[in-house]
């Protein structure tokens, strides 16, 4: 079964005034939706949008896998255990809040900053809080999770090329740019297909397109 969900559909928060616009592809925070909770061990998919000198400051998570994509421009990213560094496109950031951590996100640069951030649930609750970056990920390069059961795989695809989706429970598509094509849907920048027992599915690029698929166990 696919579900998809457009761009248009997603719940807009963040603050005008401080330069922060939020797009939430799950219910998070005041947009509560009780039908919408979750896909699989995915509970968010929030598209940031952060003008020059804009962020978010400190503040605290637990019991969440958080892994950040930026789309463009640069993310200063510091938290509690003291890390503190500068992530560009084509880097995979995650963080383990574990039993608990704070961090800051900030665009410390001068031009507008776009980021995706996906939370996953963790199978065990708890345990010390770690951080990982994979500078400039290669196109098919696996990033595994195993804390949540997940494997994020980054797709860049060139007009006409074609990408098997993985054969598994939950496979989570966001499209960051371009077009592509699953099982008769076309899915543009910020669009996202949810998928259940997935089996031979295929995306087809309709231009140029960046696709993160997160394939999820049950």
């Amino acid at each position: 079964m696919i579900s998809v969900r457009r761009a248009g559909g997603r719940f807009r928060g963040g603050d005008e005034a401080a330069g922060i616009e939020s797009l939430h592809a799950f219910s998070f925070g005041r947009f509560y939706d009780p039908d919408n909770l979750r896909f699989g061990p995915v509970i968010a998919c929030n598209e940031e949008r952060l003008a020059p000198g804009a962020g978010f400051d400190e503040h605290p998570h637990s019991h969440t896998e958080i892994v950040t994509w930026v789309v463009d421009g640069e993310l200063t990213h510091r938290d509690s255990t003291g890390h503190a560094t500068v992530v560009r496109p084509g880097d995979v950031q995650r963080l383990s809040s574990a039993g608990g951590v704070r961090h800051s996100e900030r665009n410390d640069a001068g031009v507008p900053l776009t980021f995706v951030q996906m939370w996953l649930a963790p199978k065990d609750p708890g345990g010390e809080p770690s951080y990982d970056i994979v500078r400039g990920i290669a196109d098919s390069t696996p990033y595994a999770l195993p804390e949540a059961g997940a494997m994020l795989h980054v797709r860049r695809l060139a007009a006409d090329e074609r990408t098997a989706v993985p054969d598994a429970p939950y496979v989570y598509v966001h499209v960051v740019r371009g077009v592509v094509r699953i099982d008769g849907d076309d899915l543009g920048p910020g669009d996202a297909a949810r998928i259940t027992d997935a089996d031979g599915l295929e995306l087809a690029a309709a231009v140029a397109s960046e696709v993160l698929m997160w394939e999820l166990s049950a």
